[in-house]
């Protein structure tokens, strides 16, 4: 079943040096390939390889019925959880590298931005991952035609006013310990900072390329830290991600907003996704449908 670029499979067949893994086991598949030499790759900063490429995008992926992966890609997964669910476990790995990055601490306040697959997850997921978020998250990820980091309203300052107001309230009058932004806008990254208290730490998650204004005399005088956090590590947050999910510690169910078989791909999944973007978050989509 693939979800984007991410999928999961059952083995069908082991390579002569797999001794672990064996034929008729259900295992989610890590998608980034790293050159295993270059600077980053031998500080296992593999996610920050100087020849990163995806599984699906650079190369052959899971929209097929089947699929040749590397042993270190492939991650079993609990009986109990169902393949819809586990095909999640990319984006929620990058939930819980953001959430490493942030070093989120058991009872610190969270706010969220954007309510897109990853916003969601951070505020379904944020809690278990040692966080006790509460309605600070709800009151900054909005529904995905109302979210501050969806269409033109994004820059309106009320809003940005409202969103703030609403964190400080909800927090005491000082702002999240830690803030997680992940629409990815000049806005709402812009933002960020604001909802965070002094000494607290700010998250970017979602990607945007362009110059971002930001109050950096707040920054500074409140010792706050601005944090990047880039996907995920194969063996430390995809495989974190995979137990997770298989412990029921994500939420995942809300964010597959269809199921297709691999036919109707092209109609109802990339067609739809792009004429339909409030209504969908993520299709799954399986090659036996």
């Amino acid at each position: 079943m693939v979800i984007g670029h991410e999928f999961v499979g059952t083995v069908v067949e082991t390579g002569r040096d797999v001794h672990d893994l064996q034929v008729g086991d259900r295992v989610a598949v890590d998608t980034l390939i790293h050159c295993g030499h270059c600077f980053f790759c031998q500080r296992h900063q593999v996610h920050l390889c100087e020849n990163l490429a995806i599984m699906g995008l650079m190369t052959d992926g899971g929209l097929a019925e089947y699929i040749n992966a590397p042993r270190y890609m492939c991650f079993k997964y609990a009986d109990r959880l169902s393949d819809a669910h586990a095909a999640l476990a990319e984006p929620a790995s990058v939930v819980v590298r953001s959430a490493r990055r942030g070093r989120l601490a058991e009872g610190e306040t969270v706010a969220v931005i954007g309510a897109g697959s990853i916003g969601l997850l951070t505020g379904g997921g944020g809690a278990r991952l040692g966080s006790q978020q509460g309605n600070c998250r709800r009151a900054c990820a909005q529904p995905p035609q109302d979210c501050p980091g969806a269409g033109s309203g994004c820059g309106d300052r009320s809003r940005r006013d409202g969103s703030g107001s609403a964190v400080k309230r909800l927090t005491g009058g000082y702002g999240a310990d830690v803030v997680f932004e992940c629409a990815g806008t000049t806005a709402t990254m812009s933002m960020a900072p604001e909802l965070a208290r002094r000494a607290g730490r700010t998250v970017l998650v979602g990607l945007h390329d362009a110059p971002i204004p930001v109050r950096l005399a707040s920054v500074v005088i409140g010792e706050q830290e601005i944090i990047g956090s880039f996907s995920h590590i194969y063996d430390e947050d995809f495989s974190e991600a995979v137990d997770l999910l298989s412990a029921g510690k994500i939420e995942s169910a809300s964010l597959i907003t269809a199921q297709i078989g691999l036919t109707d791909l092209v109609r109802s999944g990339l067609d739809e996704l792009s004429s339909s973007k409030v209504r969908h978050l993520k299709i799954l989509v399986s090659p036996e449908g």
